[in-house]
C-alpha cells in the first residue's frame, strides 16, 4: 500500500509542477499549455489472482503540449506577427547555418545592429529571397531576412516630364522686366527637386510669364540653387541677373489652346537644358550630361494655372522609413527616396505530428522521428497558416481551468499523502501488538 501512495504522491506532484509551469508562463508569447498524462500499473504472478489484485499505483505516460492556438494581442507594431493556423516561424541561432533551425510560434521580431529580423534572443528569422521588382521568391532556401537600411544607387536627374495649364486669360508681363525674386513680373512659377550623380538634391524653380510682345506666347525661366541651396544658379548657364541669361523655352500656342511649338517656331521635341555655352554641370565638372526637359502636354486653356503631371527620373540613396509584413508574409520596406521595395518573404514550417516536436525552451521546439520532417512553405498557401502584421499570439493558458486543475491537484496529493500515513498508523499498530 506504501509504495501505491508514493507513486500517487508522486503523480501528483508531477501535476502540481505541471499545472504550475502553465501558469508561470500565462503572458509568454506563443507559449502551448501542457497537460501531465497518467496510466495505471498493473503486475500479477503466480500466487495472485487477477480478480482480486487492486493494482500497483500509477505511472506518469507522458508530459504533452497542447498546440491549439492562443487569443491575439494587437500591439500596432509591424515587425510582431501572428500565425493564425497550425505552421510555426523558423529561425537559426547561427546566421551562416540557416539549416540548423528550430520553430516557433513567438512572432515578436526586431531588427538587430546588422539589419537583420530576429527574436528577443537574437536568433535570425528565416525566409526566402525575391526579386525586388516583381516580389517573385527566387529561391525556397530558407536565408535569414536582411532589412538594408540604405536602399538605391544615386541616380542623376536625366529627363523632367513636365503638364501644366497656362491660363489663356493670365495677365501680360515684359520679358525685358523678369525679376525671379520679384513675383510681380512673371505669372506663375514651380519648383521640384533634382539630383546630380552623388544623389545631392537641389531645388529647381521654373518660372512661366505671359509674353506682351507676342500672342498666345510664354516664357519659362529656370533657377537651380547651389549646393548649400541658398544661391540661384541659371541651369543653362548664363547670369542669373540677365532675364536673357536664363530663359529655358519660347512656347507658342494654336488657338484651341494647344501647343504649337517651342523655341522660335521648332517643332515639338524634348528641349536639353544645359545645352548653352556655359552648361551648368550640378557636381562643378564638365557637363557629361544634359537635363531633357519634355513640355509636350501643355496647354493654354481658358481654366486655372495647374500643374498636371509632374515625373523626373532622378534619385537619391534612400533611408529606411518604415517595414511592413503582408498577409503572403512579404516584408516590405519603405524608404526615404520614395521606393517601395519587398525585401524577402517570411517561411513557414509544419510537421505531420505536432505532439512529436521535442521542446528546446524559449517556446521553442525541434523535428523528431515521431514529428515527422519539417515541411517548408509560405502564408496563405496550403495548411500552413495566415502571417498577421502586428500582432502577437498569446499563450493558449485558459486561467480558470488552470486554477480547477491546481486545486484537483492540490487534494489528489493531500488524500496520497493521507494514505500513506494511514498505512504507517497501521504499521506501528501492529508492531505494538504483544
Amino acid at each position: 500500500m506504501s509504495y501505491i501512495s508514493l507513486s500517487g504522491l508522486s503523480a501528483a506532484q508531477l501535476d502540481l509542477n505541471t499545472t504550475s509551469n502553465n501558469l508561470a508562463n500565462a503572458n509568454t508569447f506563443g507559449f502551448k499549455e501542457s497537460r501531465a498524462e497518467f496510466g495505471d500499473v498493473y503486475s500479477n504472478s503466480l500466487f495472485t489472482h487477477a480478480k482480486t489484485t487492486p493494482g500497483q499505483g500509477v505511472q506518469a505516460a507522458k508530459v504533452a503540449q497542447q498546440f491549439h492556438e492562443g487569443s491575439s494581442i494587437y500591439t500596432n507594431n509591424p515587425m510582431d506577427l501572428r500565425i493564425s493556423g497550425t505552421g510555426f516561424f523558423a529561425v537559426s541561432k547561427d546566421r551562416l547555418t540557416p539549416q540548423q533551425n528550430e520553430l516557433t510560434r513567438n512572432g515578436a521580431f526586431h531588427i538587430n545592429k546588422d539589419n537583420y529580423m530576429v527574436t528577443a534572443n537574437d536568433e535570425f528569422l528565416l525566409g526566402y529571397d525575391v526579386n525586388k521588382d516583381t516580389g517573385e521568391v527566387l529561391s525556397y532556401e530558407p536565408q535569414p531576412i536582411n532589412i538594408p537600411a540604405e536602399f538605391g544607387k544615386p541616380k542623376q536627374t536625366s529627363t523632367i516630364e513636365v503638364g501644366v495649364n497656362l491660363p489663356a486669360n493670365g495677365d501680360l508681363n515684359d520679358p525685358a522686366l523678369f525679376d525671379y525674386s520679384d513675383p510681380e513680373t512673371y505669372n506663375r512659377s514651380t519648383s521640384s527637386t533634382i539630383y546630380d550623380s552623388m544623389g545631392q538634391s537641389y531645388k529647381m524653380t521654373t518660372y512661366y510669364l505671359k509674353d506682351q510682345n507676342q500672342p498666345n506666347t510664354w516664357q519659362t525661366y529656370y533657377t537651380v540653387t547651389d549646393q548649400q541651396g541658398e544661391k540661384p544658379i541659371n541651369i543653362t548657364g548664363g547670369d542669373v541677373t540677365s532675364p536673357s541669361g536664363h530663359v529655358g523655352h519660347t512656347m507658342r500656342f494654336n488657338n484651341d489652346g494647344t501647343l504649337a511649338s517651342i523655341n522660335n517656331g521648332n517643332p515639338i521635341v524634348s528641349d536639353p537644358l544645359g545645352s548653352g555655352p556655359n552648361p551648368i554641370d550640378l557636381n562643378g565638372a564638365d557637363v557629361t550630361q544634359t537635363l531633357g526637359f519634355q513640355l509636350d502636354s501643355t496647354t493654354q486653356f481658358a481654366a486655372p494655372f495647374e500643374l498636371t503631371k509632374f515625373d523626373e527620373d532622378g534619385a537619391t540613396t534612400g533611408f529606411l522609413t518604415k517595414v511592413d509584413v503582408d498577409e503572403t508574409g512579404n516584408v516590405l520596406g519603405t524608404y526615404s527616396n520614395g521606393e517601395a521595395v519587398t525585401l524577402g518573404r517570411v517561411s513557414l514550417v509544419r510537421v505531420a505530428n505536432e505532439q512529436g516536436l521535442d521542446k528546446k525552451g524559449g517556446t521553442q521546439w525541434d523535428s523528431t522521428q515521431d514529428s515527422g520532417d519539417k515541411i517548408w512553405g509560405e502564408s496563405n498557401k496550403g495548411s500552413f497558416g495566415t502571417i498577421s502584421s502586428g500582432s502577437l499570439e498569446q499563450s493558449n493558458i485558459d486561467m480558470t481551468q488552470e486554477l480547477v486543475d491546481l486545486i484537483s491537484a492540490q487534494r489528489n496529493f493531500q488524500a496520497n499523502s493521507r494514505a500513506l500515513e494511514v498505512h504507517n498508523q497501521l504499521q506501528q499498530n501492529i508492531l505494538q501488538i504483544r
